[in-house]
């Protein structure tokens, strides 16, 4: 989370009464509810808010169904080529996700819905991060209204409770990770004092919370589903969760986009690490931004080849030419796991001697366990890709 942020009415001082007028408050108690929210435990971030009434009124429960991700079957080890904008659209933003690839870090699903987001969601036992491939609206939470556009990494931190509201449904277009340790700015980005370093990639002004606050005083029975795992059961609370008047804290939604990350270029070739946009438990988040090659005279200007020993690589393709790879479209995937080189396809060095710039954007995520297909990511994999690199 980039940096402390408020919205709302709030007390002076923590843990001490917000007063309400008494004939209009829950109860005649005549108060606004603090919840308070932490990570790890009590050590670690965490954000205060105040509720029209208690968040606790559950008034029932039920089990909707188990969604865990299937390992395809066994499939010898080698490149994959997964074109997932072939995918078809079913579903709304949380139940139409399709998932492709999972380890016990994380798994990554491909979203493209038909129908508007029917019941609020919320994922009770990871974070998220949504990024928007193609896409505009709004993300409303607890916290306000949190716009989103294409380009959009879209950071949901674990137990917030949102529904995604598409300007144009038939449009979005989102990759998800659903991740099972904090999402982080990297700790080289900052100084001591956590502010971001003048050499980084990016800066507090390009991370963007929710902006307005839209307190619901709604009383009627309102359910949410609600992700812990591989359960997904419904809760119906007995009033709209979403009745907050203020809230202070460093955890929060938040978006960056990708077009906001300030590249790295070099002499030579950097490597994947100078372009880290998050750091996860287990894998980090790479963004790679349009921006100028390498100039030194005889640098080449693509990716050397690369046997990625402790690593997955994982690259979601959004736009522009890829310098290094032909054959793959937009909108898809490539996994490249340890144990077997990978490097830019035959005719590619020759092609770019003369490129002095790069408009290509990816997003790049690198796995230290060895990650899983699924059928659905089989059913949309291309068999020759492994093979592409012959002359």
């Amino acid at each position: 989370m980039p940096s402390y942020r408020q919205l709302g009415t709030l007390p002076p001082k923590r843990h001490t009464r917000l007063a309400r007028d008494v004939e209009e408050s829950h109860l005649g108690e005549g108060l606004y509810y603090e919840h308070v929210v932490t990570t790890e435990g009590f050590e670690r971030a965490y954000s205060i808010l105040y509720h029209l009434r208690p968040p606790t009124r559950v008034r029932q429960v039920e089990l909707v169904e188990r969604v865990e991700p299937q390992a395809a079957e066994d499939q010898p080890l080698r490149h994959h080529h997964l074109r997932a904008g072939q995918l078809p659209r079913e579903g709304d933003p949380i139940v139409g996700r399709v998932p492709l690839l999972f380890n016990d870090d994380l798994v990554c699903y491909r979203a493209l819905p038909q129908e508007p987001q029917k019941e609020l969601y919320r994922n009770g036992a990871a974070d998220e991060v949504i990024f928007v491939n193609e896409g505009r609206g709004v993300v409303e939470t607890p916290f306000g209204r949190l716009p989103y556009r294409r380009g959009d990494y879209v950071v949901i931190p674990r137990t917030v409770t949102y529904r995604i509201v598409s300007e144009a449904i038939e449009r979005e277009d989102h990759l998800v990770l659903e991740v099972f340790s904090p999402v982080r700015i990297p700790a080289r980005y900052q100084n001591e004092d956590g502010q971001l370093l003048l050499g980084a990639p990016y800066y507090e002004r390009d991370f963007h919370s929710p902006a307005e606050l839209v307190t619901v005083d709604d009383a009627s029975d309102t359910p949410i589903l609600i992700k812990d795992g591989p359960r997904l059961s419904r809760v119906v609370m007995a009033h709209h969760p979403f009745d907050v008047v203020g809230w202070d804290g460093f955890t929060y939604p938040y978006t960056f986009n990708a077009w906001d990350f300030e590249p790295l270029t070099g002499t030579v070739h950097l490597p994947p690490p100078y372009q880290q946009t998050f750091e996860c438990g287990g894998f980090v988040i790479c963004t790679f931004a349009p921006r100028h090659l390498d100039h030194h005279p005889e640098a080449i200007k693509v990716p050397y080849a690369h046997s990625n020993v402790e690593a997955d690589e994982v690259l979601f393709y959004v736009e522009g030419n890829f310098n290094s790879r032909r054959g793959v479209d937009v909108g898809s995937l490539t996994l490249h796991p340890g144990g077997i080189p990978h490097g830019p396809h035959p005719g590619t060095i020759k092609a770019s001697e003369a490129a002095t710039r790069t408009e290509e954007m990816a997003v790049m995520f690198d796995t230290f366990r060895p990650l899983k297909l699924t059928a659905q990511a089989m059913a949309i994999d291309d068999p020759e890709y492994p093979t592409s690199w012959l002359d």
